[in-house]
């Protein structure tokens, strides 16, 4: 057989995304998720390898925009639905895929390829690092209570539909774009596949829910939820499913816990998606009682390194020549100075000596500030060549918030 990706025909799609389904477990998606899935598909981005008549691997990309450090929304690769039928593993077909599809961001000048890895071992050879964490958590709501802080209850709660508030839920989540990198800018119709509600979505809970947090008539923030209920000998012990929540103030943020904290017939409020600096960390009275866990989120690949460091700001002013490794997209190795800070950035290639040296992987898993260089380099991932340059590059990449990809795609 032949195993060139190419470029799936819409006639061909059905066979093409049943073949996802199978890869990720077989079990069929109502016909509203599939159709949805079939609305966002990007056909000249979406890629299959055929044995004759039977395709057997699957790849496909999203032309997203992903905030980054500074605040731009750069040109993002989203990949997404990588597959090799378990009959056709090792024969070079995942790595042919991989080839294809960073070519082809490349040429589309983006300068960074994301994805949620479903088995993050596979993706560290081709380039991509774990850049961000989410925290999970389990809140045991009958023993942790919370404090407030003042103007809380200036804030008015609304329940709705979500459907009829999607307007006012993308409003909310567009303005926090700038704030948080990590974050991705909702593509046409990825906005209803973020509220899709069918029985397989629900998982033996409540149909979605929703509350929105508001202030003198302006939405400033949201929580998207369902309920789980459970009953045991000594009562209602049910669970609220967080299922997203976003705020632009704290009062906001804080009513909208405090809102989920009080449903009746529950004792825990569960949550799998956040930002490891979430603030309601610091308004309950017994983190214990959390049961808090991180989880790896979204995996980078700087696909021009040029122009990905080019395109963030700095925390601090900058001024270093890094040495980068990455044998699978050779035209980012060498040497390469950047120079910036606050206000902006410039990255070019250079004979000047090395100050750092590093892969491409570990460069990704850096660029959004939530891994410091100093424990790459720590782990023996970063390699310092000039001294002090570790500790001002580490401070440089640095930032006050904690990256967060909560975006499923």
């Amino acid at each position: 057989m032949k195993t060139e990706p190419r470029v799936v025909e819409p006639s061909e799609w059905d066979e093409w995304y049943a073949k996802v389904v199978l890869a990720f477990g077989g079990v069929a998606a109502a016909p509203e998720h599939t159709g949805l899935i079939r609305e966002i598909t990007e056909f000249d981005r979406t890629l299959g390898v055929w044995d004759g008549a039977e395709c057997v691997a699957t790849a496909a990309s999203f032309s997203f925009r992903m905030s980054v450090p500074g605040g731009a929304l750069t040109p993002t690769a989203g990949v997404s639905m990588v597959s090799v039928a378990a009959t056709h593993r090792r024969r070079g077909i995942l790595s042919a895929m991989m080839r294809r599809q960073l070519d082809d961001v490349r040429e589309r000048g983006e300068p960074l390829a994301v994805l949620l890895a479903s088995e993050p071992a596979i993706y560290g050879r081709y380039g991509y690092g774990a850049a961000t964490k989410q925290l999970r958590a389990d809140i045991d709501t009958a023993r942790v209570t919370l404090s407030v802080p003042e103007g809380t209850d200036a804030i008015r709660l609304r329940k709705a539909e979500p459907d009829e508030v999607l307007a006012d839920i993308e409003a909310v989540y567009a303005r926090q774009l700038p704030g948080r990198p990590g974050l991705i800018a909702r593509l046409p119709a990825w906005d209803r596949l973020q509220i899709l509600d069918t029985p397989a979505d629900r998982a033996g809970a409540s149909p979605l829910q929703c509350v929105l947090a508001e202030r003198d008539g302006e939405v400033v923030g949201y929580a998207l939820y369902r309920i789980k209920p459970s009953w045991e000998e000594s009562g209602p012990n049910g669970t609220v499913a967080l299922q997203d929540l976003q705020a632009l103030e704290p009062q906001g943020h804080a009513a909208l816990m405090r809102y989920l904290f009080g449903i009746d017939l529950t004792s825990t409020v569960s949550m799998s998606s956040r930002p490891v600096d979430d603030p309601w960390q610091h308004l309950v009275s017994d983190t214990r009682r959390c049961a808090l866990r991180s989880w790896d989120g979204l995996y980078i690949r700087p696909v021009e390194v040029g122009a990905a460091l080019a395109a963030r700001t700095y925390r601090a002013p900058v001024d270093v020549v890094l040495e980068v490794e990455d044998a699978f997209c050779p035209w980012n190795a060498g040497r390469w100075r950047l120079s910036g800070d606050t206000g902006g950035a410039s990255c070019e290639r250079t004979t000047d000596g090395a100050d750092l040296a590093l892969s491409v992987r570990e460069l990704g898993t850096a660029y959004l500030g939530g891994f410091p260089l100093r424990g790459l380099a720590d782990a023996g991932r970063v390699r310092e060549l000039s001294p002090g340059a570790l500790a001002a590059a580490s401070l440089a990449f640095g930032g006050d918030v904690a990256p967060w990809g909560p975006h499923t795609f």
